[in-house]
This record gives structure tokens, C-alpha cells and sequence, in this order.
């Protein structure tokens, strides 16, 4: 397993390092046997330290957790057990829905947008009413089942999450609504 661990304006040293790599590997190999990386990011905001922890498992689910704490030691402990309290969660869930999946999710590419409006353009945007394109990037659609999608979007802490269903290869997408419950956009 590949680890990423790095801080913005912190130094981390070596033992903090090994510390990480130990305690979440001991977390990871509990419940997700094959982890294929993982990105770890210490920052301070005020007098805390925060952890912030991004594991993809090879099964394509990504597994998110942050926690903050006056320790930095204290401050991965905490969001290394969330990840403990996410995974235990799932882990029958991640069984029963990948325990007939022999290959992992395919992934298709995808474009995501960032909408802005500049002080300059609001003028023309006035008569056009066409937002500016500031920033495009890549992004992945995997190829998963409606409940593995609300299992992602569940673990990711996430609001949306577009898949391509793989009954049919259309792209779906399932989200959070207001009331607590899930909807699905299924476009055929």
C-alpha cells in the first residue's frame, strides 16, 4: 500500500510517519483487505492540528475521515479511529456487495467544471447570462450498482455521487436530499 503523507506549513517528521503508517495499517488491514493508497494531510487551524485521511480501497470505494485536536498525535488517533468507526460500519455491507465482484470497478473519465464570475465579465455576463469556466479538471465515473453509488457517497461524506449504473451503462447519479433521504436519477 502506498501512503501519501505530507503537511501544509507543518513539518512531519519520521516518527510521526511510522506512526501513521503502523496505527492505519493496522486499521485498514481489520477491515479492507486490499487498500491500494492512502493520503494523510496534517494542517493547524488556530491552536488545533487536523488530520485529514483519504484511503481508496482497489474495490474503488473511497474511505474519507478528519478529525482535529491541540495534539497532532492526538489529532490522527482521532481520525484514524473515525475510519475504524466507518469501515466496522461497512464492512458487511463491503462484503456483500463485492463478495461476487471479481474484477474492480471499472472507471471511466469524466470532465468536472468550476463556475465563477469575474468583477470584469459581470457586465457581459449581465446580457449574456453565460457563467465563466474558471477551472477543468479529470475526473473518474465508476462503473457501480445503485446501492454500492449511496454506499460511496455514504463514505465519502459526500452530497452527489455520479456513476455509471452497470445493469445498463447509463450514467446515474444518486444525492442526499433535504429531508435525510436518498434520490436516484436514473435518465432512461
Amino acid at each position: 500500500m502506498r501512503y501519501q503523507i505530507s503537511g501544509k506549513q507543518i513539518d512531519v517528521g519520521d516518527a510521526l510517519q511510522s506512526h501513521v503508517k503502523t496505527e492505519l495499517g493496522a486499521t485498514l488491514e481489520k477491515y479492507a483487505g486490499r487498500p491500494t493508497d492512502a493520503v494523510i494531510v496534517f494542517s493547524k487551524s488556530g491552536s488545533e492540528f487536523v488530520c485529514e485521511a483519504v484511503v481508496h480501497l482497489s474495490t474503488g470505494l473511497t474511505c474519507q475521515a478528519r478529525a482535529h485536536t491541540h495534539d497532532i498525535y492526538g489529532s490522527f488517533d482521532a481520525c484514524c479511529e473515525k475510519m475504524d468507526k466507518q469501515l466496522r460500519r461497512y464492512k458487511r455491507r463491503l462484503k456483500d456487495h463485492h463478495a461476487e465482484r471479481s474484477t474492480p470497478v471499472e472507471l471511466m473519465a469524466g470532465s468536472s467544471y468550476i463556475l465563477a464570475a469575474t468583477e470584469e465579465s459581470d457586465e457581459a455576463e449581465a446580457a449574456t447570462d453565460a457563467p465563466v469556466i474558471i477551472a477543468e479538471m479529470e475526473m473518474k465515473i465508476p462503473a457501480l450498482s445503485v446501492n454500492e453509488a449511496v454506499m460511496q457517497m455514504e463514505l465519502a461524506h459526500g452530497s452527489v455521487q455520479v456513476f455509471r449504473n452497470e445493469k445498463h451503462g447509463g450514467l446515474n447519479v444518486v444525492y442526499r436530499r433535504e429531508d435525510g433521504n436518498i434520490g436516484w436519477v436514473d435518465p432512461r
